[in-house]
């Protein structure tokens, strides 16, 4: 299909110029889960990060510092679990295949895997072994076989993740920290020494990948694929059979990027108003490539610091010299393609 490209301008596209929140109201927004997730996961972050230590530590020999700068002022693409990764799967494969960085949520190891596409490396932020199990989930093989081919694939993970998980990965492991909420949790693991490798993921991995990819990887622009922070139109959870399929639970509804109701978890509405407020709040391109989901969208239109954009779109804006291949291998050769 050949889109006709026109002018147009933000109202018609349905831009707005900023969220219907303030930017404060959206932080306190984001955060109001913390004292219920402290309360879950304080123990199983002390347990689990002084394990680590004793088997990995002192984490910043094992940093991703190690890839600081490695993709100065160069798009990456961010990859999420939404269901929209079904869609343009094979788009995501074709930027893949050209080159294009991708930093991807571990959820997406088995899908990634079962159709070929090559990430820089997975993150991994929580902390409880469902993690491991994800790997998996949906996948076209078995737990084993997924590990097997860890071997060549890189793993930036939360010194409080589960060790078991550090324990089955046979490829690079680097680590990083995370701010938590609490003081105690960083008074009784302080013996540990001081770790600096800080991301702020604005409580999910997601966002981890993305601080990440701009902060510590010098990323811009930021690309998002599979960032719905909703389900599909069809009720699905990922881009794959999953368990929340069949019983999504208490839902609410928000607005999608094309105007249409979506079905969500608070949690995960909580999860885009942070994004929404980063992309208001830092300097930087933004590019929601995921063609879907409510990522930037409000009833009244979508915030103009996130660019909505067709994944094919994107890959091709950085690639139009790839037209001109024949002309540079052939300079003899009579040639009259003309770009623009």
């Amino acid at each position: 299909m050949v889109r006709k490209v026109v002018e147009m301008d933000l109202d018609f596209m349905g831009y707005i110029p900023n969220s219907p929140q303030d930017l404060q109201a959206m932080h306190k927004q984001a955060c109001n889960n913390d004292s219920i997730t402290i309360s879950t996961w304080k123990d199983i972050w002390i347990n689990n990060m002084r394990e680590n230590y004793a088997k990995y530590g002192p984490f910043h020999k094992k940093s991703i510092t190690e890839d600081y700068k490695a993709f100065k002022w160069m798009p990456v693409i961010v990859a999420g679990s939404g269901p929209s990764l079904k869609e343009n799967i094979g788009q995501l494969k074709v930027a893949s295949d050209k080159g294009f960085p991708i930093v991807s949520c571990l959820h997406n190891y088995h899908f990634f895997i079962d159709n070929g596409i090559k990430a820089h490396a997975y993150v991994s932020l929580d902390a409880g072994n469902v993690v491991i199990e994800e790997i998996a989930e949906g996948g076209q093989k078995t737990l084993d076989e997924y590990l097997e081919t860890t071997k060549e694939n890189k793993l930036y993970s939360f010194i409080c993740s589960p060790p078991k998980l550090h324990d089955l990965w046979q490829g690079e492991l680097l680590f990083f920290n995370s701010p938590i909420p609490d003081n105690s949790v960083m008074e009784e693991t302080k013996d540990l020494g001081p770790f600096s490798a800080w991301v702020s993921s604005g409580g999910n991995v997601l966002g981890a990948a993305t601080y990440i990819s701009k902060a510590f990887l010098g990323a811009n622009p930021i690309c998002f694929v599979g960032a719905d922070f909703s389900f599909s139109y069809t009720k699905n959870f990922h881009g794959w059979n999953s368990k929340y399929d069949k019983d999504i639970g208490h839902a609410i509804r928000a607005t999608d990027i094309y105007g249409n109701s979506r079905l969500t978890w608070q949690s995960y509405y909580n999860f885009k108003v942070w994004f929404d407020w980063l992309a208001q709040q830092l300097k930087g391109t933004w590019i929601n490539c995921t063609e879907g989901g409510i990522l930037g969208a409000y009833p009244t239109g979508n915030i103009q610091q996130i660019t909505q954009m067709y994944l094919e779109d994107f890959v091709r804006m950085y690639t139009y010299y790839e037209d001109l291949q024949d002309q540079v291998d052939h300079p003899d050769k009579e040639c009259k393609k003309i770009l623009f």
